[in-house]
């Protein structure tokens, strides 16, 4: 809900701060003091049109700024978007939202403190508030929501959750087929491509680990000369010496034949010979590895080319497969399991497309189920609203929903008999064009394939019309009303605003719509969800079902015209009230004080039977 407004220097009002609670808030005062302002305030903050001409005179820039307290259901739909964006507040359950505008009639928005495109504000602020007569606002002025307000009205949202799920499924292996289709001769040049590379890699017959073994061996090719002569110089020192230098060998022979003597005088040095005779043991093994690796190295220029060919070979697959032998075996594994694919597009086209139609057929019965649930539905919707109008005397008003299918060969299939099977399980009261369905292919999306638009009559006589296109003012807002009355459940919007509600109604009427109103934000009725409203109006009657009562006046301070806003309670609401009647005298006080405690009366009563 939203629960602090700050306004500076915008039209006529310098500085403004207004505290709104739950509930229902009034404001009332003379016209011309500045209600439509705060309205307009709103507006502009939610992503409204800016104009320079809003900046007050004097001031180089209006900045609005609300603060709206989330619930589960806004933070649901708003968390997504601001961590996306990089927008999270200090407070989750906060959200603050921000406009300027400069004189030169540049506007800034603002989201927690950043800024942030018009377009990324109103697609956070959307669904926050309602301000009835500001159609850019109204919920129920977007045809698109109704029939999202209908489902939630009728309680359809489980069986559309599957309709959305299974509609997913078609989309994803139509998007399948289509790569396929779409891209056959894309896809042919693939196959050629991917069967060169396979037969490419597949004709070097390459092994695991045979990279590091020819690099090995083309190190020893290439040394060879070299490492033969260090592989004798070792030989000679260990077993035939050089010139009268003894060999390591005979060397060691008489250390162990002294140690030998030794230890038959004294077994004390035992330990010393075995380990004399593990190091003659170990020389004499090296000296037999350094003959073997002597006799394989050999200098051949025949066999280094055939290694380094056989390297440039890996290197060049590396290059354009993979960093490592293992990396290229696996790049011909993954082209050899694409090849088979494509190879087999036709089967796999044909097995989609059978699938598809599975996928239809099953859509089919589900999206017939939702719309007969919803046609059933729209019925108790209409005469619902149609109730709630007479209440607000607009007797002769009517309310329908219009239902559409549009034809679409790549649809959903309808068939005859589906078509017989939904007239008989409903009337022809309960739906519009029930007559006019025939069987074809017809397009869905999600929502399944119910093209659906409120309809109103506001006049006896005349015919229904598409909610968007009937006429603004009075009679627009109590219509609203209605809807909003028998959609409190439906709708999640939090705050609902509305703008001289009463135009054009007496004060019984005033009173009726004030209790409406009053019920909008405690939730009355079965299963009704609780809003923040606030009302604007000149009606004393409808004033008094206000929570929080505020008077919005104009004065003059420092030879400038300026709007104050003051909460009112008590004896200064009475009088109030009495202002508003038109009237003066102990006994318009009299009536004012009358209105209160009737409304007080109204309350409990309405409280108690909801508890």
């Amino acid at each position: 809900m939203l629960t602090e407004l700050r306004i500076r220097d915008f039209a006529i009002i310098d500085e403004l701060q207004l505290t709104l609670a739950p509930g229902f808030s009034v404001l009332t005062g003379e016209t011309g003091a500045g209600k439509s302002i705060i309205i307009d305030a709103v507006s502009l903050v939610l992503g409204g049109r800016a104009d320079a001409t809003c900046v007050r005179a004097g001031a180089d820039r209006a900045i609005v700024e609300a603060v709206f307290r989330l619930e589960p259901a806004q933070r649901a739909a708003i968390d997504p978007v601001l961590e996306r964006e990089g927008l999270e507040g200090d407070d989750p359950d906060l959200l603050l939202l921000g406009r300027e505008v400069r004189r030169s009639g540049r506007s800034i928005s603002r989201v927690n403190g950043r800024a942030v495109t018009l377009t990324l504000l109103r697609e956070v602020a959307q669904g926050l508030v309602d301000i009835h007569g500001q159609s850019e606002h109204l919920s129920l002025l977007r045809v698109r929501e109704h029939v999202n307000l209908l489902d939630r009205y009728a309680e359809l949202w489980p069986l559309r959750a599957q309709v959305a799920d299974l509609v997913g499924r078609v989309r994803a292996v139509r998007r399948e087929l289509a790569d396929f289709v779409l891209r056959e001769q894309e896809l042919a040049h693939r196959a050629d491509l991917l069967q060169f590379q396979i037969n490419e890699i597949g004709a070097a017959t390459l092994q695991p680990g045979e990279e590091e073994g020819l690099l090995e061996e083309r190190l020893r090719l290439t040394h060879a000369e070299q490492l033969a002569a260090l592989a004798g110089e070792a030989l000679r020192a260990l077993e035939e010496g050089e010139g009268e230098a003894p060999a390591a060998l005979d060397l060691l022979g008489a250390a162990l034949r002294a140690l030998e003597g030794l230890v038959r005088i004294d077994p004390a040095l035992e330990p010393q010979l075995q380990i004399a005779e593990g190091i003659n043991y170990q020389v004499e093994e090296l000296v037999r590895g350094l003959r073997d690796y002597q006799e394989q190295v050999e200098y051949n220029p025949q066999r280094l080319q055939e290694v380094e060919d056989r390297l440039a070979l890996i290197h060049r697959l590396e290059r354009k497969y993979g960093p490592t032998v293992p990396d290229v075996l696996a790049y011909a594994e993954k082209a050899a399991r694409e090849l088979a694919r494509l190879t087999h597009s036709e089967e796999r086209i044909a097995e989609l497309q059978a699938q598809e139609e599975r996928l239809l057929t099953e859509l089919s019965e589900l999206v017939l189920e939702l719309s007969l649930r919803r046609r059933e539905a729209a019925k108790r919707l209409a005469a619902g609203i149609e109730e709630e109008l007479g209440d607000l005397r607009m007797e002769g008003a009517r309310f329908g929903v219009d239902f559409r299918w549009r034809e679409d060969p790549e649809g959903v299939p309808v068939t005859a008999s589906q078509i017989s099977n939904l007239k008989s399980r409903i009337s022809e009261s309960v739906s519009q064009r029930i007559s006019d369905l025939a069987e074809g292919r017809f397009a869905f999306d999600s929502t399944g394939i119910d093209h659906i638009e409120f309809l109103v009559s506001p006049n006896p006589g005349e015919p229904l019309k598409p909610l968007v296109k009937i006429a603004s003012g009075g009679e627009t807002s109590r219509l609203m009303l209605a809807l909003k009355t028998v959609l409190s459940r439906a709708d999640e919007t939090p705050t609902l605003i509305f703008d001289e509600i009463g135009q054009g109604i007496g004060g019984r009427v005033g009173a009726t719509v004030g209790e409406k109103l009053w019920g909008l934000a405690v939730g009355t009725g079965p299963g009704g969800l609780r809003h923040q409203v606030l009302c604007v109006t000149h009606l004393p009657q409808l004033a008094g079902f206000g929570d929080v009562h505020f008077h919005v006046e104009k004065v003059v301070a420092d030879e400038r015209t300026v709007t104050r806003v003051v909460p009112l309670q008590g004896q200064a609401r009475v009088e109030e009230l009495a202002q508003m009647l038109g009237a003066s005298g102990e006994a318009t006080y009299r009536s004012a004080e009358e209105i209160l405690e009737q409304v007080a009366r109204c309350k409990r009563q309405n409280v108690g039977g909801k508890e």
